[in-house]
């Protein structure tokens, strides 16, 4: 099958990186200069941020930093935003954490390979678009569930509890800290408070500074200072490897490929969804656009190499990406040098990091919890109408107790059930007597009011489609005597879809099998286009089509009129 060329060029253009504009428009050395001030500034938020995502994720602490420093440069370098910044976030975490405990690191690598190609699939296939129709339910109820999940898995770091590896599901997780809530350690315990104050307070007093980093700092430093019993990342981890990250492939379940498809998919989601958010959002404070295809195309070339390179998910981090913007970042540039940055860190600092203690971790995690639990735009979310309070807080059940990969499917799929009962409601059959409908120029009510004997006409205010093709049939129905002429007015339908033109089809047959002549009045461009794509036409003597109301009044009078020479007693 031959591919139109327009079509490779629409398709091209759609998915070129935002460096390649960059580097077309000129690249200066006064934009280098405020790119690698932004980029340093958000690889020290940064830092903290991938090896306490990782662990959280149940993994060590050089795996986020190693996401952070190849998907952060390849999103950057591939990307459809300016200013996005890339890397491991808190989203993955309670996904990431079931993949590995079920099948194993090798299990998380398969998984995050399959979503990286489905990512680059589907921004060749020009679905970026799609990903803003997300019922913001969905998308409240899963990020809220999320910050549950993330809040819960650091309870056992927050107050230095002696047990083993935390379950994954959250009823016995919960279980699990009941039963060694003796074991608490009141250092851990000072630690988290001390860590949570001082990010809350530094953003209170001082936004602008790295609040995370200097958390961790004030309680490395305390630890070592009074020689507090508590866990760092070198008595759990080890010290960090001071090296390039590598080529990493371990045991990979390829047998268990169906299995994982499911989380694959949820990663894949949570990728496209939170980067194109991500994107949204820097759109807003630069007032510039950025490519939704491309941004997918990206997001999969760096998951897919974070996974050969023994890395996590990836996808555009909307607070570091904020960090950018205010540091003055211009260009996908920024973002680069953010991952380089992050790298020297590594290298440079990896023997002080085994002394960071795991409960300021925990700190920085609870804090990111909070952030992204959108508690405001749940409240304000419940006071929606039910169908929406329903999604949300079904999508949130699911997340917190049984599955984030079935919450999503669940809360789509009830969020779609719920928006056509609405459209089917709010879509109107009315009478040919109502009230003139706008932009029916050629109408008036004194038309409508003299309708002749034998015709009926209803107008349909809205969209025609599955939701509401079946109210057709009730309109129809509702005649205990038919007429010799039914006029479906349609000027005020926007859309139609298949299930609107088999509708009307099947009312084309029910008319033609009563003896009812149909006559289809004030086609709009899209229904009109659609009717001739699907062969539904203008057959003399059972369809007509007529271009207004007026038009199809003086059809119906012509057909309903006594044929001269009749017995008109």
């Amino acid at each position: 099958m031959n591919v139109p060329n327009d079509v490779v060029r629409e398709t091209l253009r759609q998915i070129e990186p935002k460096l390649f504009t960059v580097l077309r428009e000129g690249y200066r050395l006064a934009d280098l200069r405020a790119d690698a001030l932004a980029g340093l500034t958000v690889a020290i938020v940064a830092l903290p941020l991938a090896m306490a995502l990782a662990i959280a994720s149940g993994t060590a602490p050089e795996k986020g930093l190693h996401t952070a420093i190849i998907a952060g440069f390849l999103i950057s370098a591939f990307g459809g935003s300016r200013v996005q910044i890339g890397g491991p976030t808190a989203a993955f975490i309670p996904v990431v954490f079931v993949v590995i405990q079920k099948f194993g690191y090798g299990g998380l690598i398969l998984c995050t390979l399959l979503a990286g190609l489905m990512l680059i699939a589907a921004g060749l296939l020009r679905l970026g678009t799609l990903m803003r129709y997300m019922p913001q339910p969905v998308i409240t109820g899963f990020t809220a569930g999320i910050a549950v999940s993330i809040f819960t898995s650091q309870i056992k770091d927050a107050l230095g509890l002696d047990m083993g590896a935390v379950p994954a599901e959250f009823l016995p997780r919960l279980q699990a800290y009941a039963g060694h809530i003796a074991t608490t350690n009141p250092a851990a315990v000072a630690l988290t408070v001390l860590g949570v104050g001082a990010i809350v307070f530094l953003r209170r007093r001082r936004p602008n500074w790295p609040g995370f980093l200097i958390a961790l700092l004030a309680c490395t430093g305390v630890t070592l200072l009074f020689a507090l019993p508590v866990d760092t990342i070198g008595s759990r981890f080890g010290e960090l490897p001071r090296a390039l990250p590598g080529f990493d492939f371990p045991d990979i379940p390829f047998h268990r490929t169906g299995e994982l498809l499911p989380s694959a998919f949820t990663i894949a989601f949570l990728a496209g969804v939170e980067s194109l958010l991500s994107a949204v959002v820097a759109d807003g404070l630069t007032g510039r656009r950025h490519r939704s295809n491309a941004e997918l195309v990206a997001q999969g070339i760096a998951n897919s190499a974070s996974a050969l390179f023994g890395g996590l998910p990836a996808t555009g981090a909307i607070a570091r990406t904020g960090t950018n913007i205010r540091a003055g970042g211009r260009t996908p540039f920024a973002g680069m040098l953010h991952a380089l940055f992050v790298l020297v860190f590594m290298l440079v600092l990896a023997p002080w990091m085994r002394y960071v203690p795991l409960p300021a971790l925990a700190a920085v995690l609870l804090v990111v919890a909070w952030n992204i639990s959108e508690i405001e735009h749940f409240r304000l979310t419940m006071t929606a109408p039910k169908g929406d309070r329903l999604v949300l807080l079904l999508t949130f059940g699911l997340t917190v107790f049984l599955d984030l990969t079935i919450a999503i499917e669940v809360g789509v799929v009830v969020a779609a059930f719920v928006f056509m009962f609405r459209m089917a409601e709010a879509v109107e059959l009315g009478g040919g007597d109502g009230p003139p409908p706008a932009g029916d120029v050629a109408e008036d009510s004194e038309q409508r009011a003299r309708l002749p004997a034998g015709v009926e006409a209803f107008r349909i205010d809205g969209p025609l489609f599955f939701g509401v093709a079946s109210r057709l049939d009730e309109a129809f129905d509702q005649f205990q005597v038919k007429p010799k002429v039914f006029i479906l007015r349609m000027s005020l339908v926007p859309m139609i879809d298949a299930s609107g033109v088999h509708a009307l089809k099947r009312l084309r047959q029910r008319c033609r099998k009563a003896g009812t002549r149909l006559i289809v009045s004030g086609l709009r461009p899209q229904p009109a286009k659609v009717f001739r794509q699907m062969g539904l036409r203008e057959h003399a003597g059972e369809v007509w089509i007529a271009e207004d109301f007026a038009q199809a009044l003086r059809i119906a009078e012509s057909l309903v009129a006594p044929v001269p020479g009749e017995d008109q007693a």
